[in-house]
Formats: C-alpha cells, structure tokens, sequence
C-alpha cells in the first residue's frame, strides 16, 4: 500500500449528489466514491458531513488508502460565504492535512492550474468565475433561476416553452418549437403543459427542453435560433463582466468551460467564444468534463510545493 501522504482528494458536493475522487502521487485515479447531497444549507450540517465522509471513504477504500489524505478540495453547493467555511472546516477535518473548501461552480478553475483566467459554467444553471494573479475571485450570474441563470439550460428551457405557448395562443409566431415540445412530453394539446411545468419544483425538466430548442435551431427555426443566439450572449457577457472586474484586458484570457450544455453542444459553444473573442484573445480553452478529478489533481498539486504560506492559503475561503 502506498503512504496515505501521497493522496489527494477533490469533493464535488451538489445539491442532489455528492462525488468524491482520490488521486495518486502522479495524478491516476485510484478510488471514487458517491453519496447524496453536500449542500447543508437543504440537508443539514450532520447530514452534509455524512455524505462527504460517505463518498470519501468510499474512495479511500478504493484507492487503497485511508483518510486523512495529503490535500482535499472541497467544492460544496451553499458555499458563498466566510462564515460557510467557519461552520463546516471544523467537521471536515477527517478529510486531508490540508484542506480549501469553495463553491462547486470554483472547482471548475482548478483546470487552469491556478493562471489568471475565466471559469464559464453552463448546464441546468449558469455562473462564470476568474481568478486574477494573486488568486482573488470575481464571479458573475449564478444568481439562480429566478434572478439570473442567463444562458443555462433551464433558461433556454423557458424561454422555449414561453414561445410555445406564444405560439399556440397565436400571440407570437408560430414555431416548430411547440410541436417538439409537445412530442417530448407526449402531450395531446398545448394548454397540457400547463400541468406538466406547475406544481413541481422540477428545474432539470425545463433544462431538458433546451435540447429540442438547439435541434429546432439547427433546423433552420427562426425563433429557435433567437433563444440560442440570446442565451450565447448572455453567457460571453458574463465572462466579460468577470474579466473586466479582474482586470484581465491585457492578457490573453485563459478559459475554462464546464457544464452540460458548453461541453455537448459544439455549435453553441462555437458560438460564445465567438462572442468572447470580439473582446479578448483566448489563450487556453480548456474543457473540464469532470471537475472533481480536475480538483483532485489541483490539490495534488499543491502538495507538491508544499511551502507553509501556501498551505496556510489553503484553509482559507476564497470570497466570492
């Protein structure tokens, strides 16, 4: 068995599934491990605690080790604020030697190797984040589905589903949109959806639906594509705004992009980088499929250096 010392560990906590993923000295996964909801602000700080030490003691089974491991990085859903790390560093100490915990939407920086540059963010919600040289963090939307969320699949979702009833009412222009969504639902009339969108807190449903909006826009629906083109924007703008923020305007951006939505569908993505590059030069787009193993690298990585100021940095939040 190799030495627990040469493990690290990243957490990615959301709000319905929490997944850990443990890493060896030369970055291999060697243990992972699953377990429900990290987000103790919907379950509870015992509960949140359980399912972390769930999932990471799953993992370190494993890989063939046992916890405390080197270096974790812990991304929870709920996690925005100083007085969030205060409650819950002291239960996780179980976890690593050293330890940062952050959001989950940050575990998707940890692809670009702690450089200066833009996190974009894109599936059932959206929300970008940069980092600036010194590792201070600027974040822009992530506000949730009824206050932001611009560009994310519940957004498209919506969006579709306002036109198809537009459409259907004859208020706005008819639309292949509604015949898709219908079909999708297995729904005889239009005013059906009506019982199938209300009465449930069901934001992965919406989302679902921003899948026939780019089928309907690659067909040639005009409607289709304004949602699209719409949601493209709002999403290049949310990066701009970070960067502008972290005063990245004379540097070559360096991007990464996580999230359903920006990964699987290469025509959107297309789309808002090129929204992006009209204001800056990309250096690096990076596509993080999996950010808890990208995390689970990036806290190997600090072991490497291993000086006491960075360590220290380690137990701290970084503030949104």
């Amino acid at each position: 068995m190799m030495q627990k010392s040469l493990y690290a560990s990243g957490i990615d906590g959301g709000g319905s599934k929490t997944r850990a993923v443990i890493v060896d000295a030369q970055g291999n996964e060697r243990g992972r491990g699953l377990a429900g909801s990290a987000n103790y602000h919907a379950v509870g700080v015992e509960l949140a605690v359980a399912h972390i030490r769930q999932a990471t003691e799953e993992a370190a089974q494993e890989a063939g080790c046992s916890l405390p491991v080197e270096a974790a990085w812990l991304g929870l859903a709920g996690i925005d604020r100083p007085s969030d790390s205060q409650l819950l560093v002291p239960h996780l100490r179980f976890l690593a030697r050293s330890l940062r915990l952050t959001n989950d939407a940050e575990l998707v920086l940890s692809a670009l190797e702690e450089k200066p540059g833009v996190a974009l963010i894109a599936g059932t919600g959206s929300i970008a984040l940069g980092q600036d040289s010194r590792g201070r963090i600027e974040r822009s939307g992530g506000w949730g589905h009824i206050l932001g969320d611009e560009g994310s699949g519940y957004d498209i979702g919506r969006r579709t589903l306002q036109a198809a009833a537009k459409a259907a009412d004859g208020r706005g222009p008819k639309t292949s949109l509604l015949e898709l969504v219908l079909n999708h639902w297995q729904l005889a009339r239009a005013d059906e959806m009506i019982g199938k969108v209300y009465g449930r807190e069901d934001k992965a449903m919406i989302a679902e639906i921003s899948s026939l909006t780019f089928q309907a826009a690659r067909e040639g629906d005009k409607i289709a594509r304004k949602i699209v083109q719409k949601a493209a924007r709002e999403l290049a703008q949310a990066v701009i705004a970070v960067a502008d923020r972290l005063n990245l305007q004379e540097q070559e951006l360096s991007l990464a992009l996580g999230g359903g939505i920006l990964l699987h569908e290469a025509d959107f993505r297309s789309m808002v980088l090129r929204h992006i590059q009209k204001h800056f030069s990309l250096e690096q787009v990076a596509f993080v499929k999996e950010p808890v193993l990208s995390a689970a690298c990036a806290a190997l990585r600090m072991t490497r250096r291993n000086t006491r100021e960075r360590m220290q940095a380690w137990e701290t939040l970084p503030t949104a």
